[in-house]
């Protein structure tokens, strides 16, 4: 997801959010889901409902229209609370709607106590990704359609015990549309996170952390980001020694590797 799109979708994201006690909660991801697919599968309603030379009470009559008999009424109000925005182009609706979708499902996930796990599928799931070629290939293949990935990737998480995590990994590596796998997964990753207002540090270290010693670093790491800090560990063995921390953009490498790479780098200079 574009940058563009996380800013304007802060006000929507605060407003759902508000709605954590609306009974409808429940049907809103599979919904909204759904009406993203059926939104990028067709260019032309992409087009109208972000054509900000219409007002925008027109595109939300255009939601109530379409949708009204074939979604919740809980989806439909946001949906029409999307379009109402003003998008640069079409795809950044589309995002909206799939990060709106995504984000019911972390809110669910935090009412019934798994958010913890669903955090913990999706780097699991990331972590699988990027150690299988294959499976990188069958997930961006142009020939294969959204259904048939979105189907493999139930397979692969079938009996996992979060069906949040189960929906938000079907849909999006099903449309991901040209964009990196790897940087979509670390977008809900983050966004996951920011569900209960914490941020997320993927760790790079050469062997795996103590539990002290995770805690110690987590406890600083909040420290320096100014809210709480969940950390996801990668033990890679090429690191050879020190720790490297991303925290979204933000990048601290201390590792013996990358060093080795910057003296090399000044005596070739």
């Amino acid at each position: 997801m574009s940058g563009s799109v996380r800013e304007n979708t802060a006000g929507l994201r605060a407003r759902l959010d508000e709605r954590r006690g609306d009974p409808g909660l429940t049907a809103l991801p599979g919904d909204l889901f759904a009406a993203a697919d059926l939104i990028g599968q067709d260019p032309l309603l992409r087009g109208a409902l972000s054509d900000a030379g219409q007002p925008s009470g027109a595109r939300v009559g255009m939601v109530r229209t379409l949708f009204g008999d074939r979604l919740s009424p809980l989806a439909v109000d946001v949906l029409g609370d999307i379009v109402a925005q003003r998008w640069a182009g079409p795809v950044f609706l589309l995002e909206a709607v799939e990060e709106l979708a995504a984000q019911a499902d972390f809110l669910l996930a935090e009412q019934v106590g798994s958010l913890d796990a669903v955090e913990d599928e999706l780097f699991v799931f990331a972590q699988a990704l990027a150690g299988s070629a294959d499976l990188q290939m069958a997930l961006t293949d142009p020939s294969v359609g959204s259904a048939e990935k979105a189907s493999l990737v139930r397979t692969l998480l079938a009996g996992r015990p979060t069906p949040q995590a189960t929906e938000v990994l079907a849909y999006t590596m099903g449309h991901l549309r040209g964009r990196r796998a790897g940087t979509v997964l670390e977008y809900l990753i983050d966004l996951a996170a920011e569900q209960r207002g914490r941020s997320v540090a993927e760790v790079v270290v050469a062997r795996g952390l103590e539990p002290d010693q995770a805690e110690r670093l987590a406890a600083v790491l909040s420290r320096i980001n100014g809210r709480d800090v969940r950390l996801n560990v990668v033990v890679d063995p090429e690191v050879v020694g020190g720790i490297s921390v991303r925290i979204g953009e933000q990048v601290i490498d201390g590792t013996m590797a990358t060093r080795i790479q910057q003296a090399r780098r000044a005596l070739v200079g």
